[in-house]
């Protein structure tokens, strides 16, 4: 049996998947906070976690032999996106009161939560082929 070298999610590696998500982030926290024209730095969350996410994606392209550990902090910070996204639940009664910032929770708990799965099974890819 024949298995491919590297976990790939259409047809993109999870080096490129992280550096996209990362700038996703940046760029949702920057649009969000001028489509509100919100003079909050709460605004800007998305884009505090997609930063880290963009520079350890990056560096895991130059420097390949670090790849391990730069995908696993990039994966920290997208675990900590996800869990930052419940804050939501605080104001389950009054949802989508405030929209943008409610919006913005729940992106971060959906795409936390793909971005975290891919990652994990893109490790347990990279265990099984070691392994081989």
């Amino acid at each position: 049996m024949i298995m491919e070298k590297e976990f790939t999610f259409m047809g993109k590696r999870m080096e490129t998947i992280s550096i996209y998500y990362g700038l996703f982030l940046i760029v949702w926290g920057f649009l969000i906070s001028f489509i509100t024209q919100s003079n909050s730095i709460t605004s800007f969350i998305p884009s505090f976690f997609g930063l880290p996410i963009l520079v350890f994606g990056y560096l895991t392209l130059k420097f390949p032999n670090r790849k391990r550990v730069f995908m696993h902090i990039a994966v920290l910070f997208g675990v900590l996106a996800f869990l930052g996204g419940f804050d939501v639940m605080r104001n389950l009664n009054n949802l989508f009161e405030n929209f943008w910032a409610d919006l913005s929770k729940l992106m971060l708990i959906v795409s936390g939560f793909l971005f975290t799965y891919l990652c994990v099974k893109s490790f347990i890819f990279a265990r099984k082929a070691r392994e081989n």
